[in-house]
């Protein structure tokens, strides 16, 4: 069975759209100098908050015949899945900017809690009707062969997600905002002395990933698998996490990784399905198993990865006054 190159584009682009949009929230938390390990938890948060919603919102507008609602229900899953995982977030600023604590420890509670109240929350959802999003662009453009497909036949959060690529990368390197938000990743002190409010740009930062990483859980339920199942994110948001360190803190390569580990996912689908003579366990496992070889190779030079890294990441800001 020959793979159809354009199909599998189109896949690799949706697949990695989840996984782009939170290694992008988590990327502007780390240049805050902030480590969240629990994008995995907000990515989960977000799934089974914007599922949740869609399903509900479809469920009254089709009892009470509202046209315009039932369209406006996956904006709307959209939404709660960034408000969600926002609130989940903003927990784990609480902990470790206010009270101080561990930022590694707290973000792997953060996911194991998130987990936990995400299968909580979406008890007797599994399987349940939602609307279909809507595709933007006309269908004439989508029509178009091969362009068409691969340009054209997308949804609005993917669009998004790859012009917040740009947005990021703009706002980083060309801004005032992106000019404090790197002093502060660099040396909170210095900032400080500056006059910066270190603690509030951090938490700002840890609520913009949040959101982030919902957006992208949000869009996994309501826009790929479209269906809620318990622990669906199966390990993306440690993959968003290491795309950042692959990425070394670029939103460039972010998006090249995201493409990456998308590609390697569309592929082994497709694998399975021609039934090639590779074990199925090993073709799930692909995508993975290609991340880790990249970070080793990224990290096999310590030095670069110590100078891309922002200097005050992970470490704890105690003002002096």
């Amino acid at each position: 069975m020959i793979v159809d190159p354009v199909t599998l584009i189109v896949a690799l682009i949706t697949i990695s759209t989840p996984v782009l949009l939170a290694a992008l929230g988590e990327l502007v938390v780390e240049k805050s100098g902030v480590l969240n390990l629990g994008v995995e938890g907000m990515m989960i948060m977000g799934a089974v908050c914007g599922f949740v919603t869609a399903n509900e919102v479809h469920g009254y507008a089709t009892l009470h015949e509202i046209v315009w609602l039932d369209r406006l229900a996956p904006t709307l899953a959209f939404l709660a899945g960034m408000a969600g995982a926002a609130v989940l977030s903003l927990i784990f600023a609480f902990l470790t900017q206010f009270l101080m604590s561990n930022q590694v420890a707290t973000g792997l509670a953060l996911t194991l809690f998130g987990l936990g109240l995400a299968a909580l929350i979406g008890v007797g959802y599994e399987g349940q009707p939602i609307p279909e999003v809507a595709k933007p662009l006309p269908a004439a453009l989508r029509e178009i062969p091969v362009v068409g497909p691969i340009l054209f036949s997308h949804d609005f959060v993917t669009y998004l997600a790859i012009f917040a690529v740009f947005a990021i990368w703009y706002v980083l390197r060309h801004t005032r905002i992106g000019l404090v938000l790197r002093a502060v990743g660099e040396s909170h002190d210095a900032a400080h002395a500056l006059g910066y409010k270190v603690v509030r740009i951090r938490v700002v930062a840890i609520l913009f990933g949040g959101a982030m990483a919902g957006l992208g859980g949000a869009f996994l339920s309501v826009v790929y698998v479209e269906n809620w199942v318990q622990g669906m994110t199966a390990g993306a948001g440690w993959i968003a996490l290491a795309l950042v360190v692959f990425a070394a803190w670029k939103p460039g390569r972010v998006l090249f990784g995201a493409w990456l580990f998308g590609g390697i996912a569309a592929l082994q689908l497709r694998l399975q399905a021609a039934e090639v003579g590779v074990p199925v366990a090993l073709l799930d496992a692909s995508p993975y198993l290609v991340t880790i070889i990249v970070l080793v190779v990224m990290s096999s030079n310590r030095a670069r990865a110590a100078l891309n890294a922002p200097a005050a990441l992970g470490k704890t800001f105690h003002a002096s006054g």
